[in-house]
């Protein structure tokens, strides 16, 4: 069920902050009540977190002991999965409610170079991606061209931010799927950015010119972007060449962005490899914040506060040279790659 529908059903009011939701945007290991408590107001979750269990949050180690009394209300098992559509409504409630305070006061996001926006969807974004830890940079974007263009972002995201245990736990269930999520596999990815979805934000075939095309939100540094830590926070890691492919393919032009700021959304950090490995991580992050995480788990849905610069580049129409052979497909990327790195470090050094 859409957000539309369901407010009609139900007759609910917009989230509204109240005291305590204020605290909670104050209060750095409340970032994840705020989130929660949002959805629980749209989509009644009575297997989600409580007040008891909130209020364990804001103590050391409390999240602990909120997880254990969680998991024995739930029957010693683990939230069940549940399957919702992406919905561009309550993906606007959420980024009007709950975002709009974070993105524009805690990270002080701007957007320049508006000029370079088309017009019309679709498109696939591609930004630079850093800061280890919750994905920011992506957020605080979408948050702005959303703003900006009113369009329906959807963040190509990796499978952890779906499937992860502790996410499952930290996070409602289809949380990320309804504010759009895409997951970073072959087959979503291509689905994603070659449908189009209609007012209700269900997938529809091409041949409907009545539907709302998509806007692709891409990390073409996938996971290695995060990774590559603080020492190389200025260095852009080889780019997927597989997003250009589906440009070619779809005929579906290229934003390239340049982010200044997210390298400083978690400073000092280094890569475990070996922790990552034990975890089932794809990456994980150390820094002297370890023990600051430690203690409050929640801070998982938290960064350090930065200044997000998102610098839009000249639309690229990859098809007007380029095949969709591997090797030119390759090429382009690296060409695109190159650019955005001079771009990056002239920004740095302005």
């Amino acid at each position: 069920m859409s957000l539309h529908a369901h407010l009609a059903s139900n007759v609910m009011t917009p989230f509204r902050f109240s005291w305590f939701d204020r605290f909670c945007l104050w209060y750095p290991p409340a970032w994840l009540i705020l989130f929660n408590r949002h959805w629980q107001h749209y989509r009644p979750d009575p297997g989600g977190w409580n007040g008891l269990e909130y209020a364990l949050f804001l103590i050391p180690g409390g999240f602990y002991i909120a997880l254990l009394i969680r998991w024995i209300r739930l029957g010693f098992r683990s939230p069940s999965a549940t399957k919702v559509a992406p919905d561009p409504e309550y993906q606007k409630a959420f980024r009007d409610e709950v975002l709009a305070p974070i993105v524009t006061r805690y990270f002080r996001a701007e957007l320049h170079h508006l000029d370079c926006l088309p017009e019309h969807p679709p498109a696939v974004v591609a930004l630079n991606h850093a800061g280890m830890c919750f994905p920011w940079d992506f957020v605080c974007l979408g948050f702005l061209l959303g703003q900006e263009k009113d369009w329906f972002i959807q963040p190509v995201a990796h499978p952890l931010f779906f499937d992860h245990p502790w996410l499952k736990w930290w996070l409602p269930q289809g949380w990320a799927q309804m504010l759009g999520g895409v997951r970073a596999e072959r087959e979503s990815f291509e689905r994603a950015i070659s449908s189009e979805r209609n007012s209700a934000g269900i997938s529809t075939s091409h041949d409907n010119g009545t539907a709302q095309k998509n806007v692709v939100l891409y990390a073409p540094e996938s996971w290695r972007g995060l990774a590559k830590g603080w020492r190389h926070r200025y260095q852009l890691e080889t780019f997927d060449p597989s997003f250009v492919r589906l440009s070619v393919r779809d005929r579906v032009p290229i934003l390239p962005v340049v982010c200044l700021g997210n390298e400083n959304l978690h400073p000092w950090t280094v890569n475990s490899t070996w922790l990552a490995r034990r975890l089932k991580m794809p990456l994980l992050p150390v820094s002297p914040f370890l023990l600051l995480f430690v203690l409050f788990p929640s801070l998982g849905v938290w960064a350090v506060r930065s200044h997000l610069r998102y610098y839009l580049q000249p639309l690229q129409s990859p098809w007007k040279d380029v095949e969709q052979t591997r090797s030119q497909t390759y090429q382009y990327a690296e060409k695109l790659r190159s650019q955005m790195q001079t771009e990056l470090l002239r920004l740095r050094h302005d």
